[in-house]
């Protein structure tokens, strides 16, 4: 498939959904953020944060990462081997806990909650990986309260691994971020969610991902655990 950095177009929501949202104005919100390694995830994410803050709007940015560079470093240091499959294994339990702490702790918060990665990304890994999808983790993704927004920040993955050799804690190759933004993109448009360019400063992208996120909340929130009629964005030609 191309992988020409997409545009976002919006997708009118369901009046009467979006009513329903916006009455209770002390509801938690949540914004999941998806994309490769590179993407900006984590910067765009505390950009975003502060930027809600700004508007008054208490708001809180939890990660849910799945130990990758912590696993992959310490089975160098031992000369450990680790196969996808026992990668997968140990990966998918450590992202499934802090995806579930993440939903704790976003209902109970009055605000605003940017969650950096989801269940999505270890699916995402497993198709890179050649590894079946299995049952528990899209059983997971299904049964956990559906966000406001999940927004994929999509990079060329050229892109992304300069970023990644610049803050020097990790490597990936080329050929893995190509693979992962490949599947990133069919997951997202498949189930609608939003594609925004992660190419530009971590403030014009976190004011990209607020404007995604608050015009179209209620379409993506349909989507979430089940495949989407409609698509948010398109591919730029």
């Amino acid at each position: 498939m191309s992988t020409t950095a997409p545009t976002t177009t919006a997708t009118p929501p369901n009046p009467r959904l979006a009513d329903a949202r916006s009455a209770d104005p002390s509801r938690p919100r949540s914004i999941v953020l998806l994309g490769i390694d590179g993407a900006g995830k984590t910067t765009v994410g505390t950009a975003l944060v502060a930027e809600i803050r700004e508007s008054g709007t208490p708001a809180q940015l939890l990660r849910n990462p799945a130990g990758r560079r912590w696993m992959s470093r310490v089975a160098a240091r031992f000369g450990i081997v680790l196969t996808p499959v026992w990668a997968n294994r140990l990966e998918s339990v450590v992202r499934s806990l802090n995806v579930l702490s993440a939903h704790v702790r976003a209902a109970g918060f009055t605000g605003t909650t940017v969650m950096d990665r989801h269940v999505a990304c270890q699916l995402v890994l497993r198709s890179v990986r050649g590894l079946p999808q299995g049952v528990l983790m899209p059983w997971l993704l299904s049964q956990l309260p559906e966000p406001d927004a999940v927004i994929l920040i999509d990079v060329p993955a050229d892109i992304a691994h300069a970023r990644i050799l610049a803050r020097g804690e990790d490597s990936e190759t080329l050929a893995y971020l190509r693979s992962s933004r490949e599947e990133y993109l069919e997951l997202a448009l498949s189930r609608g969610w939003h594609i925004i360019d992660g190419s530009g400063t971590p403030q014009q992208v976190a004011a990209k991902t607020r404007r995604a996120a608050t015009s179209n909340s209620s379409a993506l929130h349909l989507a979430f655990g089940g495949k989407s009629h409609s698509r948010s964005t398109s591919p730029t030609p």
